[in-house]
Formats: C-alpha cells, structure tokens, sequence
C-alpha cells in the first residue's frame, strides 16, 4: 500500500516535470531552426529579386506598351501599409516611365499630324492658285478670242461694204431730164429754161454721187451745126458753174449738131427701118440734160427734191 500510495504521489510530479522539458525543449529548438530557415527566406528573396529585375529589364527593352503586374505584397497580397518611400518610388517609376513614353508619342503624333495638315493645306492653297490662274487665263483668252471674233466681224463687212460700193461706183440711174430751149439764131437760154435751172442747181447744192449729161443740138449741117451745138452746151455748162457753183468734173457734154437723138420710149418700142436709117433733123437750139445718181455714192444726202420731172419740156 505504501508502494502504491508512493508512486501516485509521484505520478503527477514525474508528468511535470515532462511538460515543462518540453516547454524549455521547444524554444531550444525554435532558436536552433530559424537559421535555416532564413537562409532559405533570404535565397528565395534574391531569387524573387532578379526575377523581378529581369521582368524589369525587358518590359524597359520591350517595344510594347503593356502595364507590368501590379506587385503583391503581404499574404493577402495587399500593399503593405508600413511601406517605405523608396519601395513606393521603385514600384511608381516603371509607371512614370510608360507615361512619359506615352506622352513623347503622343506628342511626336500630334507633331506629325500637325506637319501633315501643314503640308495639305499648303498643297490645296498652291492647287487653289494654279486653278484661279488657269481660271483668269482662260478668261483673258476667251477675251481675246471674242476681240478678235469682232475685229474679224468688222472687217468682214466693211470687206463686203466696200466690194459693194466698188462694184456700184459706176452704176447710176436717172433721176430727171429736162430740155435747155434757145431763142432761134442767139446763144440766148429762154427764161423758162434759166428758171428750170436755176431749180436743177439748188437741188444739187450739197449733194453727192452724181453728174449731170448735156447732149446738144443744133440746126446746120456738117460742122457748122457740130459747133454751135458745142457752143450751146458751153453756155449752159458756164452759167451752171458761174452762178451756181456746180463743179466741172461732175457735167459731160456731148455736140450733136443737127443729128437728132431719139428718146427713150422711142428707143424702147422701135422705129421703121427706114426712118432709123434717115433719122429727123432738128429744128431748133436745145440742150437735153439728163441728173445721173448713183445710190452708194450719195449715201446719207437727200434725194434732189426740186429736180424737173422726167421727159419734162421747157417751152420757149
């Protein structure tokens, strides 16, 4: 009994004394294990450390433009609050780096941009010159092709004005005729033939493009009558340029004698044979006179107004 009474006392001192050797046993061991351990925490560390400096070196060498990872920190891989600023600023550099990348490209865009709208809008203002230029040339020569179109116009009609009034300077009509009657043995004109005239001339004042045509006769034969009815044609040649201004050039007369001249209706409807083979011979002094016009070159005057009318007869 005292045997077992000894080892129940005994018992508990003995379970003791075992805890507490394995209370001071484990911090003995816990001091003796972290040497390993940090040696592996350490190696593991330099083994992150140029893994990450290896992951840095190439996304700086890389040519794209992706984000590295964001870095883990902690178990639950959150930032550590208690971080340092030289952590903080080796973890926000490769950042500033990519944004400062970012911003010299988009610079280095705006800047092309920039030159590339420069050089179009200076390639559409020269364009816009050239085209305004070709514009006025066009325009001066399609002036210049309507200036010459009307120059040539122009001298095509006055070609042609002065092809018609070539062809038509010796192209007259008759505007009157009238006898010139003398007293019978004078060179005398009657009054009535003077009055006829005197009319003849005032028509003709300022008048151009005609002449007047005198044939005149006279009783006699052979040469006695050729020269008074020259005489007589001077006569009336010589009042119508004393009194009344008529220029020579414009009266041509022609000494007849006592041949006399058949008239136009006569001339028109035809006579027998025998008397246009024996024509009449007059009787008296006179002086046909016959006003030629000619149209183009009387343009802008008045017809003669007062003229004697046609086969009009100045009695004695």
């Amino acid at each position: 009994m005292k045997i077992a009474r000894s080892f129940s006392h005994s018992l508990p001192q003995q379970a003791a004394i075992a805890v507490l050797a394995a209370a001071i046993g484990v911090p003995v061991w816990a001091q003796q294990a972290p040497p390993a351990t940090a040696d592996q925490n350490s190696a593991s560390a330099s083994q992150s450390d140029q893994q990450a400096n290896q992951q840095t070196s190439d996304q700086q060498t890389s040519t794209t433009t992706q984000m590295p990872p964001p870095a883990r920190e902690g178990f639950w891989g959150r930032m550590n609050p208690m971080a340092r600023k030289k952590w903080v600023k080796k973890q926000i550099d490769p950042l500033n780096d990519r944004l400062n990348e970012l911003d010299q490209v988009n610079a280095r865009n705006a800047q092309e941009i920039k030159d590339v709208d420069a050089r179009a809008q200076a390639g559409i203002h020269q364009a816009q010159s050239t085209a305004d230029a070709a514009n006025q040339a066009a325009q001066a020569a399609t002036q210049q092709a309507q200036t010459a179109n009307s120059a040539a116009q122009q001298a095509s009609n006055h070609v042609t004005q002065i092809g018609n009034t070539v062809n038509g300077l010796d192209q007259y009509h008759q505007v009157t005729d009238f006898e010139v009657k003398f007293r019978p043995g004078t060179m005398t004109m009657t009054a009535d033939s003077k009055g006829e005239l005197d009319k003849l001339a005032a028509s003709l004042t300022g008048r151009d493009g005609y002449i007047l045509e005198m044939d005149a006769q006279a009783p006699g034969n052979g040469s006695v009558g050729i020269s008074t009815s020259q005489r007589l044609a001077e006569a009336v040649e010589r009042y119508l340029v004393t009194d009344h201004q008529i220029p020579i050039f414009r009266m041509h007369s022609v000494a007849l004698g006592n041949m006399e001249v058949a008239s136009n209706d006569q001339a028109a409807n035809g006579q027998p044979g025998e008397e246009s083979a024996h024509p009449a011979h007059v009787r008296t002094r006179t002086v046909h006179i016959r006003l030629m016009e000619n149209s183009l070159a009387a343009q802008g005057t008045a017809s003669p107004q007062d003229a004697a009318p046609s086969n009009g007869q100045v009695q004695p």
